[in-house]
């Protein structure tokens, strides 16, 4: 299996150590416990509570392995180190589309993209459209709406 890299913000690598800390330490134990009381409820084969358990430790266990995964592989974004005179990962890109307002986005990684708080992964459309862009560069990007353009006004 080819392990692939995982971009990381400072921000965003303390809070998948904190969620597999969780993960290990909490939750772990919280399911554990509720498999052995459904095993004690008799007959696991029509258990629905064994059934539900067992499908939580899984995805426990399989949340727990994909966030080793991804810290093992962790390529941290230096922000300090970003160049202000082109996208990069790290950068806060400002983007204007046409008359409406400007957005202001944090380019990162896919494992901490969240476009509802303004962090948009490199490997989304937008991200990738922008990555080595210029202020006054513009970008056309495909979305459901059809094809839009943004310009690129300011690089933090």
């Amino acid at each position: 299996m080819v392990e692939q890299q995982t971009f990381l913000t400072r921000e965003g690598q303390k809070k998948l150590e904190e969620e597999l800390h969780h993960l290990q330490t909490v939750r772990r134990q919280e399911v554990a416990e509720r498999l052995h009381a459904a095993m004690e409820e008799g007959d696991i084969d029509e258990n629905a509570e064994y059934d539900d358990a067992k499908n939580e430790q899984a995805f426990v266990e399989g949340r727990i392995l994909t966030l080793e995964m991804m810290l093992k592989n962790a390529v941290i974004i230096d922000e300090e180190s970003v160049h202000h005179d082109e996208v990069t990962l790290g950068a806060m890109v400002t983007i204007v589309e046409g008359d409406n307002p400007p957005e202001e986005y944090h380019v990162v990684g896919a494992a901490e993209a969240d476009p509802t708080q303004g962090k948009i992964s490199n490997e989304s459309p937008l991200g990738k459209a922008l990555m080595g862009r210029r202020v006054g560069d513009s970008v056309q990007v495909s979305a459901p709406a059809g094809l839009l353009t943004f310009r690129v006004s300011a690089i933090k």
